[in-house]
């Protein structure tokens, strides 16, 4: 069963049986819902889906050397977090998920006091935040979809890195759809990632595209909304966001910059990069072979559109709705 989209890639509702998984790896347990089926989109002989296996010994490598990650360490953390997390009674998370206690541990380099800390500051984040966060489910949020200004790229960086490629100049209609409803994007996209163990591991990077931002779409900026974003990337992602590369903009984004700045901290500003339209300099950080003709790459496969990533993630919607159901019982942001 399925819908073609256009040349070169097909939509399967459901093409990815997580039953297949459970003796091979720990995929199925990963999932926080009940949920048996993914969706996939097909690019000739390439999947686009969730990429829920278990690492390749080159990326064990790199969570070895990077993240500290060996199955001694591994078990031992998981207990201690766990027994942490139990303790806690003011929060409700699935601490018998061994695979949900990865994901805090994986950017804390396993390290259980603080992966504890990154959980509260995660779910405190929602808390105080609760007008995103409140049944923030893909179903819901058509509309920033429809608007194809995010969209990720279909092929990891040479690092292993997801590419969340964001266009918040002249194809950003911001009379139709605000920067709440931008953030509730990246949002659901991240949280995706976050299930990935490669993801988790490798880390993602950002591109923002800055061509024919106008004067207009930069007073939608202001500090309140400056220093949520800082916050979330600084103190309450559990990924890791290797860089963030700005490309395409024109004079007036220094306004735009000048907002966050006093938020930053010394390791979030040193992975900020200007690029302009200077593509060497892109490609210093992103393989040209990982990038489409557009930022000078030689990427072939058809980037996935707004409205394709909607039908792709809206099959998940049970997956976000138990992602939801968690958190601190008392709604006190102040934890």
């Amino acid at each position: 069963m399925g819908q073609t989209f256009g040349q070169g890639y097909f939509f399967c509702e459901i093409c990815v049986d997580l039953s297949q998984w459970k003796h091979s790896c720990s995929a199925a347990n990963i999932m926080l819902s009940d949920i048996q089926e993914l969706p996939a989109l097909k690019f000739g002989d390439m999947d686009l889906k969730l990429e829920l296996d278990d690492l390749s010994p080159e990326m064990m490598e790199v969570a070895r050397k990077e993240l500290r990650e060996t199955p001694e360490i591994s078990r031992e953390a998981m207990e201690e977090l766990k027994i942490l997390l139990k303790e806690d009674t003011e929060l409700t998370v699935p601490y018998d998920n061994e695979q949900w206690l990865v994901r805090f541990l994986r950017p804390c380099k396993f390290y259980p006091q603080s992966a504890y800390e990154l959980v509260k500051r995660y779910y405190a984040f929602k808390v105080k935040h609760s007008n995103i966060y409140d049944k923030l489910v893909p179903s819901k949020e058509k509309n920033v979809f429809q608007q194809n200004i995010i969209t990720v790229l279909p092929k990891r960086d040479q690092f292993g890195r997801r590419i969340l490629l964001l266009e918040l100049g002249k194809k950003w209609k911001h009379t139709k759809c605000n920067l709440d409803e931008v953030f509730k994007g990246v949002v659901l996209f991240l949280e995706a990632a976050m299930m990935e163990p490669e993801s988790q591991v490798a880390g993602a990077i950002v591109i923002f595209d800055m061509d024919g931002l106008s004067l207009q779409q930069v007073w939608q900026f202001t500090p309140p909304f400056a220093k949520r974003i800082v916050d979330w990337l600084q103190e309450s992602v559990p990924l890791r966001v290797k860089n963030i590369h700005i490309v395409n903009q024109p004079y007036i984004f220094n306004m735009v910059f000048q907002l966050f700045k006093p938020f930053l901290k010394d390791k979030l500003r040193s992975r900020i990069i200007f690029h302009g339209t200077d593509r060497k300099s892109l490609h210093q950080y992103v393989s040209p072979k990982c990038l489409p003709d557009s930022y000078g790459g030689t990427l072939q496969i058809p980037l996935v559109t707004g409205s394709q990533w909607y039908d792709l993630l809206v099959l998940c919607d049970k997956e976000y709705e138990a992602i939801n159901s968690y958190g601190y019982k008392n709604n006190n942001s102040n934890k």
